[in-house]
């Protein structure tokens, strides 16, 4: 089992989509880059999730276009949402270039970039 197993939640009609995006984006920053040291949602790399009855879509970036860890994120990504809703989820690989700017504050303060 990957070691940042997460809980399953149940994914109830009266909680809202917001709040069940809330609860992916949290704890998908379990899922830790191992070549940079931060989580993908600190990063920015988590680009959109979107919340179906049936499925869970998130688009996400890499730091570079061939970055050795990709495979890796991507299933974990997966992984982790598959956890907290006990949905389906695909994960696609968007083209959009990454770039320090995409990084919440807090991480590129961490990153010592400002």
């Amino acid at each position: 089992m990957p070691e940042n197993e997460v809980a399953p939640q149940s994914a109830s009609p009266a909680g809202s989509e917001e709040e069940l995006i809330q609860k992916i984006r949290e704890a998908l920053r379990t899922v830790v880059d191992p070549e940079i040291g931060m989580n993908v949602v600190s990063l920015g790399l988590i680009r959109n999730i979107e919340v179906q009855p049936d499925l869970v879509q998130i688009t996400m970036i890499l730091t570079t276009p061939f970055c050795p860890a990709g495979p890796y994120l991507l299933e974990q990504v997966r992984y982790v949402t598959e956890q907290v809703t006990g949905r389906p989820t695909k994960v696609t690989l968007s083209m959009e270039m990454w770039d320090p700017s995409m990084m919440e504050e807090d991480a590129l303060a961490e990153w010592g970039m400002w």
